[in-house]
Order: structure tokens, then C-alpha cells, then sequence
């Protein structure tokens, strides 16, 4: 693969030095359909000179997560299938392992870019795409606000195409590989309700609420009366939306409002899932006692959070999930959510690890995805769905190899009546 090989192999090198592997596990395309790299193995197909300049201005994931986004860079097969070749070879990079080109790989990358008329200014980010902020100040109610609209204020109907009727975005909970991803989101929504003791009357608080789903199973299967928050005013709208339409306006209050300013404690019970990522670890500790003072003595607490495991690589600034799909999200360890919790002054009483029911869950919405491309790209646009199907499939992938986990920490407010000897009657 030298200076005068074909254009694909001069692509094939220079994506071998952004990716940090000595031989690429993938073949590639360029666009003048020269070919090169293993036969049989995945296709990318590289179809326009801008993807090669994106890689010169930025190596790494996020260059090469703009060209995709923009039509630059594409699959010829199942994306996961692309991402896993690329995980055999090492890559992405992890904390202890960390590539980054030296000056003399970057100068290669100027050569081969200049032979093959790729040289330029710097392309323009993709409109999806958060532009860093410059503030030191992480998690104001304003800047996570910011963060929760860029992600979820993306059209009510893209998630519905991809969620399906359940609307749920979070890990489902499922009884086999078979059991299908709505009765699965189901089972999930049922599983809180129980490890929260919900009962008629019961008062729950469900922090980061989105579009009404458990609010609206606590109330229609177990009898709470439910006080739902967001900061997205757009998931707030189809929520209440679906509060009225199951005719439970009376039992269900869906507020745009942060979970730092509500008012009206003490609650029975407090469900958060899938909102802790946004909290931050430094304000991890206070998260917890802002919820424990709004728990009544002996109210529970039900913490879901994906998880940092071992071989990842920690943060993630500067990353394509954190550019276009998370602003300022953070991952904690389990061992440190646990932490924080204790340091709110809670008592913790169960964890579940549900490391690979969020592998398929994430399979289920990618399949869905797929299957609607046209209607998706009509509910947002392209881009967008491109995104989407490029962070469920590198998630999906990271649950299946154990680099992220996904974890229920059940705890309580000391004090008022004691849990049962034996906790686990939800099993």
C-alpha cells in the first residue's frame, strides 16, 4: 500500500493510521471504485474526497463520525458488523491503550491527502453537531437543559418509529432473546413499579419522565398518583398528551421542570432512569440528597444508569457520542453511583446489572430504525438518523463486549418502616 498504490489502497492506509491498526478489517471503496483490503470482509465505501480532509483537520472518531453523518463515509453492510471488525483490530482506543497519530503519521496523512486532491479548509460541521462550549461551568440548569433539548427535542415522531408504541428510552428487561422489545419495555416498566413497593396512593416522583410512560403504567396498573419531570418541553407535550387521552389527568401531573426545583415533597417513592447520565459526577452527591429530602423517611429510591466497566475508556469529551448525541453526559462506575448515593445519605438495598438485556434493547431499536429508514429521515432529517444508527450500533456493541454496563441501584431515606427480611419479593 504505497504512495502510487490504487486510491482505495492510499484510503486503506491512511484510515489505518486515524483507526490506530497496522491491518485494516474491513474493506474499503473509493470513490473512483478502485477496491482494497480483505475480500469478504465488511465494506466502507468512501465517496467523496471531503471525508479524507475531515480526517486530515480531525483523526479520530469524530472526524470520521462527521463524514459518515454527512454522507462522506458509508456501509455497505450491517454497521455493527463494520463496528466489530474494527473492535477485533483494537480500536476504539481505551485509557490504558489511548492512539493518537504522532507528527510523522500526520504528515503522511497531509501526503497521501495532497496526491489524492483532498487538501483544504477545514469542512463545515455537520448541522447535528453540538458545538463545544467554552464554559467551565458543567450541569447550570440552563446548560443541561441545553444538552437534554439537543437530544431529545428531535421530533416526537422519530422516537415513536423508533421506540415503538411503548415509548421508553431505556434499557428493557427481557425474559429471553424472543420475548420482543414492547412486552420487554413492559416487564421493565412493571419491575420499577415493584422494587418501589407502588401501591395504591402511593406518591411517586419519576425524575426525567420523558414521554409518560411509567407515570402513566404506575397510575393505570398500580393506582399512584404520579409527578412527572422534564426539561424537555417537547417530551412534556406528547406526555401530557397521553395522559389525557388514558384519562388519568387527575392522577398524573407532567411538569417541564428541573428535578432541582420541585417544591412539593415528600414522596412514597422517587424512580430515575436514564437521567443520572446527565447529572454529572461532581454533582453526583447532591443529586442523591436533593432526592433523599424529597423522600419521606422509608421512601425508595430507584437509581437506572448505564455504567462505565472495565476497558472503558472513562470520558467523553471530545467524542462523537458526546458531539452529537450526549452533550455533557457522564458515566460513572457502579462502585462510585453507590458512593454517591451514601454520600446523599441514602441506604442502598439491591442492585441489578442488566449489561446485556441493554445489548438487545439496543438491537431491537436499530432493527426498528432500519426498518423505517425512509420514515425516520422524513421525522428529523438524514443526518440525524444517522446519528442514531451509528450510537445505537457502537452502543449495542459496547454492551455485548462488556465495555459499558447498565445498572438498577435500589435505595432508601433512613428511618419510617423497615424494607422486609427478604427484599426481593419482585423476583
Amino acid at each position: 500500500m504505497g504512495t502510487d498504490g490504487s486510491t482505495a489502497e492510499q484510503l486503506a492506509t491512511a484510515l489505518g493510521t486515524v483507526l490506530g491498526v497496522d491491518d485494516l478489517p474491513v474493506r474499503l471503496r473509493a470513490w473512483d471504485g478502485s477496491v482494497a483490503g480483505p475480500r469478504g470482509a465488511p465494506v466502507v465505501t468512501v465517496r467523496d474526497r471531503g471525508a479524507l480532509r475531515r480526517l486530515v483537520w480531525s483523526p479520530g472518531q469524530v472526524g470520521l463520525g462527521r463524514a459518515y453523518v454527512v454522507g462522506e463515509l458509508d456501509v455497505e453492510d450491517d454497521v455493527v458488523a463494520i463496528l466489530a471488525a474494527l473492535t477485533s483490530a483494537g480500536w476504539p482506543a481505551t485509557a490504558e491503550h489511548p492512539r493518537t497519530p504522532t507528527l510523522r503519521q500526520r504528515a503522511g496523512l497531509l501526503g497521501t491527502a495532497a496526491r489524492l486532491g483532498a487538501l483544504g479548509p477545514p469542512p463545515p460541521r455537520p448541522p447535528q453537531e453540538v458545538r463545544p462550549r467554552r464554559s467551565r461551568r458543567r450541569h447550570t440548569r440552563a446548560r443541561d437543559a441545553a444538552a437534554v433539548a439537543h437530544h431529545y427535542d428531535v421530533g416526537n415522531e422519530f422516537y415513536r418509529l423508533v421506540l415503538g408504541p411503548t415509548l421508553v428510552y431505556s434499557c428493557a428487561v427481557w425474559d429471553s432473546p424472543a420475548t420482543g422489545l414492547d412486552a420487554a419495555q413492559e416487564a421493565k416498566l412493571d419491575l420499577v413499579c415493584r422494587k418501589l413497593a407502588v401501591r395504591p396512593g402511593t406518591r411517586l416522583l419519576d425524575v426525567g419522565c420523558g414521554w409518560g410512560s411509567l407515570a402513566l403504567h404506575a397510575a393505570q396498573r398500580y393506582g399512584a398518583d404520579v409527578v412527572g419531570v422534564t426539561v424537555s418541553a417537547a417530551q412534556a407535550a406528547l406526555a401530557r398528551e397521553r395522559v389525557a387521552a388514558a384519562g388519568l389527568a387527575g392522577r398524573v401531573e407532567i411538569r417541564v421542570q428541573d428535578y432541582r426545583d420541585v417544591p412539593d415533597g415528600p414522596f412514597d417513592a422517587i424512580s430515575s432512569i436514564g437521567m443520572a447520565e446527565h447529572v454529572g459526577a461532581a454533582a453526583m452527591p447532591a443529586y442523591a440528597a436533593t432526592l433523599r429530602d424529597l423522600l419521606r423517611p422509608g421512601g425508595r429510591l430507584l437509581n437506572h444508569a448505564i455504567a462505565q466497566n472495565a476497558g472503558d475508556p472513562g470520558s467523553r469529551r471530545g467524542t462523537f457520542i458526546n458531539r452529537f448525541v450526549f452533550p455533557d453526559g457522564e458515566l460513572l462506575r457502579l462502585g462510585d453511583t453507590v458512593a454517591a448515593l451514601e454520600a446523599g445519605g441514602l441506604e442502598v438495598l439491591d442492585v441489578e446489572a442488566l449489561r446485556r438485556h441493554y445489548a438487545l434493547t439496543l438491537r431491537a431499536w436499530l432493527e426498528r430504525l432500519e426498518k423505517q429508514w425512509d420514515a425516520a429521515v422524513a421525522a428529523s432529517d438524514e443526518g440525524r438518523a444517522r446519528v442514531w444508527r451509528l450510537y445505537m450500533a457502537a452502543s449495542a456493541l459496547a454492551f455485548e463486549t462488556g465495555r459499558l454496563g447498565v445498572d438498577q441501584v435500589l435505595a432508601r431515606r433512613p428511618g419510617g418502616e423497615e424494607p422486609p427480611l427478604r427484599l426481593r419479593a419482585w423476583l
